[in-house]
């Protein structure tokens, strides 16, 4: 297969979970090469997600490598032969790769969850409320990059949106909701878009209120996509240079636990809709 110039963050996935496999069975990149028939500059090419890997090969990597989880193997075979040119595709070279990759990776998820306390979760947002926190980025965007940005996040709600949706949650502090970002017609707006897909079988919103005590889990908003299979779960948390994908097995229970535990302590969904009803009432 060619060489990829840019492979995308899960192209990159996929090679570095053959790399992981191949260190459990602890064999050296010359070896596993040497068992595929291919050259050591090729396998490393296919472990950095440069060069793809046919399902044949990659089954044959698993045999030699005595992985015996066969879901595992059957998801990473899926990944391997997935030849999808997604819509986020029309945005390559006009926004950052980080926007593309976090396309591609919630477009692909069994599910998706959120934590955010600042801001109304992407997913959620209404064009202007977008629209109204790109706007006040530093430093500051051009008018059409903005729109870009804006554009760009109202196709990823097709995840929630399509005939085949992926189960959805996010916990959102309440301190969001109240921000009027935009101003109080684009906070009314927003508030009566996310009661209206709440009521989606699909999608949970969960609210966390003011008035919980002792709760100092979580400082920042976390994006979670599930994979087929536990392993290839992603975390995504956006940083002053840019966002980060975090795949490190032990990192991810972590965050699956810091989830549960902010869960159980949010409003149920029926409590979170009355929340937000007397939000917009107050408005």
């Amino acid at each position: 297969m060619p060489a990829r110039r840019h492979p995308t963050a899960r192209q990159v996935r996929l090679g570095a979970e053959l790399r992981k496999l191949r260190e459990a069975a602890g064999l050296k990149a010359t070896e596993a090469a040497s068992l595929l028939g291919v050259n050591s500059v090729q396998m490393s090419q296919i472990e950095a997600g440069i060069t793809g890997v046919s399902e044949d090969r990659l089954r044959r990597l698993a045999a030699n490598y005595a992985c015996s989880d066969h879901e595992l193997i059957d998801a990473l075979a899926t990944m391997a032969t997935d030849r999808t040119k997604g819509w986020w595709e029309e945005y390559r070279g006009l926004l950052p790769t980080p926007f593309l990759d976090l396309s591609e990776l919630e477009y692909h998820a069994a599910h998706r969850w959120d934590v955010d306390f600042l801001h109304v979760p992407g997913l959620l947002q209404t064009a202007d409320y977008a629209r109204a926190l790109f706007s006040r980025r530093l430093p500051e965007l051009p008018p059409h990059e903005t729109e870009l940005r804006v554009r760009h996040r109202m196709r990823r709600r097709v995840i929630i949106e399509r005939a085949d949706p992926v189960p959805y949650e996010t916990l959102v502090h309440e301190a969001a909701l109240r921000i009027r970002v935009g101003g109080r017609a684009a906070n009314l707006t927003q508030l009566a878009h996310i009661l209206e897909l709440s009521e989606a079988d699909h999608v949970t919103v969960r609210v966390i209120p003011f008035g919980l005590e002792d709760f100092a889990d979580i400082t920042a908003a976390m994006a979670y996509s599930g994979g087929r299979v536990p392993k290839l779960d992603t975390v995504v948390r956006d940083g002053p240079h840019g966002s980060l994908f975090i795949d490190a097995e032990a990192q991810l229970g972590v965050f699956r636990t810091l989830f549960r535990r902010v869960e159980g302590a949010s409003l149920d969904p029926a409590r979170s809709r009355d929340l937000i009803h007397r939000l917009i009432k107050e408005l």
